[in-house]
């Protein structure tokens, strides 16, 4: 769901001529002389020069994934074969992880999925990307951005990104979380979440994040429509996916995102049509059936929509 907060901030950049999403990430941010993302070592990833913030948005970039893809094997490198973060938590689970150091590891080696705008692959790093430029354009931490341009506007008092290392709460009450994995189911409800800053840790609660999407997606969020419009414009993509700047459809539930965490799996769909928010989430991740788990939010999420009488049939 962070990536819905994510797309809104930089889209609203965008409205406000703070920066421009088709502009390239090595471009100069409007009225600075500074680049979009630093000119330094760790951010110099394969074809940089060659990626918008549009393509980011997208998912289109290429740019690889240190938090859902194995670092090569080949790569001479003590976490080869394993995923950096997983691998640095191990051994410390308060590391205070940084967009510097998570897009170093792709800058060192040269990792990426493709060249950019040559297809889609999703991308949590990409994300984090668009996290730091938020931060270089507005001048505030992303969390602070946020909670300044989105979150009070809306009256979300009850929504937080947390951001360092050691903060590993979730605000009472909540649910414990779960991760099941072969046969086994082991408590996750505490993490580490600042590897993963604008692309996946908010905290919140089902009724403000329907509040959000459905604020969002109706044009009433801060954004124009105009812009909305522009979000909502989903590209069919060759691997079957829908993905728009931030949001994506889904059949039967509208315009919104979704997002698995250990512990956690939620989805927050607003249907424009018949103005109806879904917000259906499992306080369980199941490791062996991600993509099954998600299929069966979204069923909940038609099911819900059927008992209270909406159709999830799309209009032709």
């Amino acid at each position: 769901m962070t990536k819905s907060f994510t797309g809104a901030a930089i889209m609203l950049l965008d409205q406000r001529g703070k920066l421009h999403i088709d502009d390239k990430i090595t471009d100069t941010i409007p009225g600075s002389t500074e680049p979009y993302i630093p000119a330094t070592a760790a951010y110099n990833i394969p074809n940089k020069s060659q990626i918008t913030i549009r393509l980011l948005l997208e998912h289109r970039a290429g740019v690889f994934d240190v938090a859902n893809s194995d670092i090569p094997s080949t790569e001479s490198a003590p976490y080869a074969g394993q995923i950096y973060i997983d691998y640095v938590k191990a051994s410390e689970p308060t590391h205070e992880f940084t967009c510097d150091e998570l897009t170093g590891v792709v800058a060192t080696y040269q990792l990426k999925y493709f060249a950019p705008d040559a297809s889609q692959h999703y991308s949590d790093t990409g994300y984090g990307l668009l996290g730091k430029i938020i931060e270089r354009v507005s001048g505030q931490r992303y969390d602070q951005f946020v909670r300044d341009n989105l979150l009070t506007p809306n009256g979300l008092t009850e929504t937080t990104f947390p951001c360092c290392g050691d903060d590993r709460t979730i605000p009472a009450p909540y649910e414990t979380g779960y991760g099941y994995n072969n046969g086994t189911l082991m408590d996750a409800t505490v993490d580490n979440m600042s590897a993963h800053v604008a692309e996946g840790n908010v905290i919140s609660t089902p009724r403000e994040l329907a509040t959000w999407i459905k604020a969002l997606i109706s044009g009433r969020a801060g954004l124009s429509t105009a812009t909305v419009a522009k979000m909502t414009a989903v590209l069919t993509t060759e691997s079957g996916g829908n993905y728009g700047l931030g949001v994506f459809h889904v059949s039967g539930l509208g315009y919104g995102h979704n997002g698995g965490h250990n512990g956690y799996m939620t989805a927050a769909f607003y249907d424009p049509t018949q103005e109806v928010a879904v917000v259906a989430f499992f306080s369980v991740l199941d490791w062996n059936d991600i993509i099954g788990e998600m299929l069966a939010l979204y069923d909940t999420g038609r099911a819900a929509k059927n008992v209270l009488g909406y159709s999830t049939a799309e209009a032709d």
